[in-house]
């Protein structure tokens, strides 16, 4: 499964990925203006044009939710707030440039 994102800048969002999530590209269609990145199990494609409200959401794996968050806000990205569930799991909502939200999960158990 493949996560869309619309970006409305496809240089900024292909350097946020790749920056400060720390995706990894895997393909890049200059003509087209489109790119494909992948973290861990994650596949996540992005594409120039208006941002859309309801896209999917992409969920990345990490070692430490907390530290991220820490990290992230450090950089200056809006990043939500941490939600432990039931003492299993801990997430936390980051979101690009142009608003688009993707969740960071870090499994406790």
């Amino acid at each position: 499964m493949r996560v869309w994102y619309q970006v409305r800048d496809l240089e900024a969002g292909r350097a946020f990925y790749t920056r400060q999530l720390g995706f990894k590209e895997t393909y890049f269609d200059e003509e087209a203006r489109w790119a494909k990145l992948e973290r861990g199990a994650m596949q996540i494609a992005i594409a120039e044009g208006d941002p859309v409200e309801e896209s999917g959401v992409a969920t990345v794996d990490v070692d430490d939710v907390k530290a991220e968050a820490e990290r992230l806000r450090g950089e200056g990205v809006e990043v939500g707030t941490v939600l432990e569930l039931h003492g299993e799991m801990r997430l936390l909502d980051v979101y690009d440039p142009d608003g688009n939200r993707i969740q960071l999960a870090q499994e406790l158990a």
